[in-house]
Formats: structure tokens, C-alpha cells, sequence
């Protein structure tokens, strides 16, 4: 608890945390024990969450979640929506498929197909993650630290709808990700796990799991596709999408 009130405090005041406060989690069932107390003790509804990818996995677990609160969700605005990040911490940007939940999930059932996720999703948008935390640390210490501070989640741009989801393979979709005019990254999801909606069936076995319920309207931030790339505060991040759509945002300090 004594972990999770510094990260809510720091995140709510924006202040920085220097170190680790506390003993770092050594498992991700005590990871997510402190993430469970900083949702307890956080304002704002959760509107979505955020998957990452644990590399190499944690006891077989190859996946991490944590939660997206309303006010920081943004659509994609000209000009562009400047996001904040913690100017004393970690602040990264990720180009990402956005899923959004159509059909609340069965909380009883704990094991999906991809298809059956699938059919529980009722849009895919383009966008852009803002990773950002008040310890500047959270991205060299591991899965369970990113854990403990809400997955390094602080906020989504939401783009277009991705046109042909339902009907083409958006694993093939070529992916780049330009940070002031400079492309950083470049990717398709086919190199992701098994893809966005391997994302989705990940999410609603764990949250089954965890007791969490899952509702229509929230959003999955389904990962990473070129990669965590670290931005500064006045930069400009654009995520471009098979050619056809692009997301952009600018950096601001919060």
C-alpha cells in the first residue's frame, strides 16, 4: 500500500519519484497487489488498459496490463493534442492498434479462443500510447515495476477507425512511428505475440482472473508494434498505419 499511495500521489501531484519506493515486487502476483491498491486508491474512472509485452516472460506469462483512466483519452485533433508526461520521469510514445470492447466479457469464462475475442470487439482504431511515469526508472526495472505504477500507462491519442479490420489482416499492415519528422521505428503486428487480438484474449482471461470487470466502451491499448521509444517535451510523435492513416500528438510536460 505504501508503494501504491507514492505512485498515486506522485502521479496525482506531478511530482517525480526518484527511486523505487519500496522493494521492488519480486513476482507478478505481488505486482499486480500493489497495482489492485493504487486502483483502491485512484480517482477517475478507468475507461481502458493498456497490454505490454513481458520480455523474455515471467513464468510463462508473456503479457502485463494496467489501467487507462477517463481525461487521459484523447481523439486525434488538428492541431495536434499535446499529451502530458512526467518531465522528471519516464515518458515514451508507441504507435498501437486501439481495440474497443463491444460485449462485455463472461466474467466466469478464464479461457478464450482469438475468434472468440474477436467477436467481442466491435472497433479497432490507429493510435498512440503515452507511456509516462513519475519514476524515471520504471522501464529498466522490469515487468513488475511497470506493473506497480499502473503498467506505465498515462494516456491514449484515439485515431481513425482501421477501415477492413473485420475483413483484412491488420497483422500485416506496415507500421512506423516518426518523432519530429525522423522515423524512429518501423514494424507490423504480425511480430507481436499473436497480434492485437491475442492482446484482447490475454486481457479478458487475466482480468477473469483478477475479479476485474470488463465493460462495453473501454478500450484495449493492445501493445507496442515498433517498439517503447523514449520522447522529451516538445516533440512531435507521429504513428503512420499501412500507408493510409496517421496519428499524431506533441509532448508537453504535465
Amino acid at each position: 500500500m505504501r508503494i501504491a499511495r507514492t505512485f498515486v500521489d506522485a502521479r496525482r501531484n506531478g511530482h517525480a519519484v526518484p527511486d523505487y519506493p519500496g522493494t521492488l515486487p519480486t513476482t507478478l502476483t505481488e505486482a499486480y497487489a500493489v497495482q489492485d491498491d493504487a486502483l483502491s486508491l485512484a480517482e477517475g474512472e478507468v475507461v481502458g488498459w493498456k497490454v505490454g509485452r513481458i520480455n523474455p516472460p515471467i513464468d510463462g506469462i508473456d503479457r502485463l496490463s494496467g489501467p487507462i483512466f477517463a481525461g487521459s483519452v484523447h481523439d486525434q485533433a488538428e492541431p495536434p493534442v499535446a499529451m502530458p508526461v512526467f518531465a522528471d520521469g519516464f515518458a515514451a510514445a508507441e504507435a498501437e492498434f486501439l481495440l474497443r470492447i463491444g460485449t462485455a466479457p463472461d466474467p466466469a469464462k478464464t479461457q478464450y479462443t482469438i475468434a472468440e475475442a474477436r467477436d467481442l470487439i466491435d472497433a479497432v482504431h490507429v493510435g498512440i500510447e503515452i507511456a509516462s511515469s513519475p519514476f524515471p526508472g520504471i522501464n529498466t526495472n522490469g515487468a513488475t515495476a511497470t506493473i506497480s505504477d499502473f503498467g506505465n500507462n498515462n494516456g491514449l491519442v484515439v485515431g481513425a477507425e482501421a477501415e477492413g479490420w473485420r475483413d483484412g489482416d491488420i497483422n500485416a499492415w506496415p507500421i512506423e512511428l516518426w518523432i519530429n519528422d525522423e522515423r524512429i521505428g518501423a514494424a507490423t503486428s504480425a511480430t507481436m505475440l499473436d497480434g492485437p487480438f491475442g492482446a484482447a484474449r490475454y486481457l479478458f482471461e487475466h482480468m477473469a482472473a483478477r475479479g476485474i470487470a470488463l465493460t462495453p466502451g473501454q478500450w484495449i491499448s493492445s501493445g507496442a508494434v515498433t517498439g517503447v521509444h523514449e520522447v522529451a517535451i516538445g516533440d512531435r510523435v507521429e504513428a503512420k498505419f499501412d500507408g493510409r492513416f496517421a496519428v499524431t500528438c506533441t509532448i508537453k510536460a504535465r
